[in-house]
Formats: C-alpha cells, sequence, structure tokens
C-alpha cells in the first residue's frame, strides 16, 4: 500500500527534527524523491546530523516557516505532490516560557505552509501533524474520539487545538471545490531512538543513564499512550497515500495511538528502560508547579475502522526498540544509518494492515 509512495515528491516541513528525520529515512526507501525544510537542528547530538539525512534525500532547505516568502518559493519550486507539516514548537514546558513563539510558529506557521501549498498547484495531499494534547483534557479515563472538545491547559496544547481549528476552516474555505485534499493527524506521546528534545521522557532518561546519573521523575504517576515514532508514522502514510488516491472521505482528523494495553505510567516505562538498558536509578524530583496533565488517551477506532490502520508494536516492543536504538548509538559499534533502516524493515516485517 505504501509502495504508492515511489516516484512521488514528498515536501516536509520539520524533517530536521526527531520524527521528520525517521519520515525522511522511511520515505526515500520507499523510492519518493524527498525535500525538506526547516530550521537547523536545535540539540546535540541531532539524528538528522548523526545519521547525514541532508544528504540523502533530494533537498534540504533551512528555513523558517514563520518566513512566507521562503516557504513559498521553495514549495513551488519543488513542486510536490504531498505535504507532510511537522514543523512546529513542540515541547509543553517550553511553552510556558515562550508562549508567542509557540503560537507564532503553531499557528500562523500552520496557515503559511497551507498556504504556500495552496498557491502550487502541483499540491494534490496534505497531512498536518498536530497532537493528542489538542484535545480539551478532562483527565477522563476513556481515549479521546476525533469529535471531543479541542481545547488546552498548557500554550502549546491550545496552540495544537488552533492548528487543527484552522484546518477545518481553511478546508471549508479555500479547498473544497478543486484544492488539496486536506487532512490532521493526532499522534499520542512517541517514542524511538534519534531524540535528544529537553524535557522529553526518554532523552532524559538516556542522558541520565550515560551520565551515571540518577533519572529524575516529575510526575511519576502521570499516564500516557507510548508508542514508537514508526507508529504515527506509518498512519501519517497511510493516510497520505489515501489522499494522493483522491479519496475524500480522508481528508479529515484522524487520531493514531496504541492499544489500550500500552497507556502506562511515566514510572512504568522508566522501570522499563532500565531493564532494557541494564543499568539506571529514579528518583522523584518534582521542581516546579507547572501544570502537566495527569491522565491522556487516545480513541483509534476511527483509524482502525475507516482507514484500516492499527498498531504493529505494545510498548514493551516499542521500548526495547528505543533503547536498542541507543545503546547502539553510544556504544559506536554500528553504523546507525543502517541500523536505523534496519529497524524501519523490522517495522515493516510488522505492519499488520498492508
Amino acid at each position: 500500500m505504501l509502495g504508492l509512495y515511489k516516484g512521488k515528491k514528498v515536501f516536509i516541513t520539520g524533517h530536521t527534527g526527531f520524527k521528520g528525520s525517521w519520515l525522511c529515512l522511511w520515505l526515500k526507501k520507499l523510492g519518493s524523491e524527498v525535500c525538506g525544510y526547516s530550521l537547523a537542528p536545535n540539540t546535540n547530538p541531532s539524528m538528522f546530523l548523526c545519521l547525514d539525512i541532508e544528504n540523502k534525500i533530494d533537498k534540504s532547505v533551512t528555513g523558517d516557516i514563520l518566513d512566507k516568502n521562503l516557504l513559498e518559493k521553495s514549495i513551488n519550486d519543488f513542486k510536490p505532490d504531498i505535504v507532510f507539516h511537522l514543523a512546529a514548537q513542540p515541547l509543553v514546558r517550553k511553552s510556558y516560557k515562550e508562549p508567542f513563539l509557540t503560537y507564532n510558529t503553531n499557528v500562523m506557521g500552520t496557515l503559511n505552509v497551507l498556504e504556500a501549498a495552496k498557491v502550487c498547484n502541483n499540491v494534490k495531499a496534505f497531512v498536518n501533524v498536530t497532537t493528542d494534547k489538542c484535545y480539551e483534557n478532562k483527565n477522563q479515563r476513556d481515549g479521546y474520539v476525533e469529535e471531543d472538545t479541542l481545547g488546552g491547559y498548557d500554550m502549546y496544547s491550545s496552540s495544537k487545538a488552533c492548528s487543527e481549528i484552522l484546518s477545518s476552516s481553511f478546508r471549508s474555505s479555500f479547498l473544497s471545490d478543486d484544492g488539496y485534499l486536506l487532512a490532521t493527524a493526532r499522534a499520542g506521546n512517541v517514542i524511538g531512538g534519534g531524540d535528544w528534545a529537553e524535557d522529553r521522557l526518554i532523552p532524559d532518561c538516556v542522558r541520565s543513564i550515560e551520565n551515571n546519573k540518577k533519572i529524575e521523575l516529575r510526575n511519576p504517576y502521570a499516564t500516557r499512550p507510548w508508542q514508537h515514532v514508526l507508529e504515527p508514522l506509518s498512519g501519517y502514510l497511510l493516510l497520505g497515500s489515501k489522499l494522493l488516491e483522491n479519496k475524500k472521505d480522508f481528508a479529515a482528523s484522524f487520531n493514531f495511538g496504541p492499544e489500550e494495553e500500552s497507556v502506562h505510567s511515566v514510572y512504568d516505562v522508566v522501570n522499563k528502560v532500565i531493564q532494557y538498558y541494564k543499568k539506571g536509578e529514579i528518583v522523584v524530583n518534582k521542581k516546579d508547579n507547572l501544570h502537566e496533565a495527569s491522565l491522556l488517551s487516545l480513541n483509534i477506532n476511527k483509524a482502525k475502522d475507516i482507514l484500516k490502520w492499527r498498531p504493529a508494536y505494545n510498548y514493551e516492543k516499542a521500548i526495547e526498540e528505543t533503547v536498542n536504538w541507543y545503546k547502539k548509538f553510544y556504544e559506536k559499534s554500528q553504523n546507525m544509518y543502517d541500523y536505523s533502516i534496519t529497524q524501519i524493515e523490522d517495522y515493516e516485517a510488522n505492519i499488520k494492515w498492508n
């Protein structure tokens, strides 16, 4: 089913980030022509740099999605068939410190990408990647469905809710006749090798373990739907393929998350990391009183029923694959580009919907 991407021209915003780097690798493996548009990597190490992804794809543009002219020129020059919009300010805690940056990037930046794609006649499909945090969090045990109320306590979550509303309005206002097909994708907490962002659980664990420090947890009993990075990416690719086939019913919002048994507490996840890493120690240390939701899960029945997508990994497998990637990286025992491609191939072999 993903063979549709062979020979297709794919434009990715945020390609230097964690998810974007993995998406670049997978699309090149599928035979796509890939152009990325993003700020320079903002972590050190960076998967994008470590795997030399700039030289693995067809074109890489260093630019800000707030730079409307450069963005529009880049899309027009490349003439993509499909756009995957991943560029964002993705961190909850940073959104408290930099609310203007968060809203400018996640709302106005998204509008710039939507508009730039609209004026390029080649674009047939557009997948806007948002988040499970776009829902108004009522700390309910049942998973949120796509029709639930959007909202957000913190500035990141609310900005992504705005991005969802913007996408729906843009679709109705400008794309209903002969424009491209636009869908939004909402994914849960994503883990996987190559993420070094601050204030994310697995990168924080890895940094602590590799520096022989205790792993500090702020909210050990907060629960999240944990999934390997290739899970939502497979959903984005499947959704994009439906749009490329001009199937208008798929121009909508979809949740991509794990099965219910993969909703676990932060404490459980870190213990699994320690088990697979074979070292590490936990200490609880809540340094501040910034609000973070204690309970969050997604209902993925729509993706299952309509897209026929379903997760391939449980949370133990997701953590094992993640830890294995980092161990290989720090052991310097293997070419990490080759190892990452092997992980994609292993995941493809476990896909249950192809």
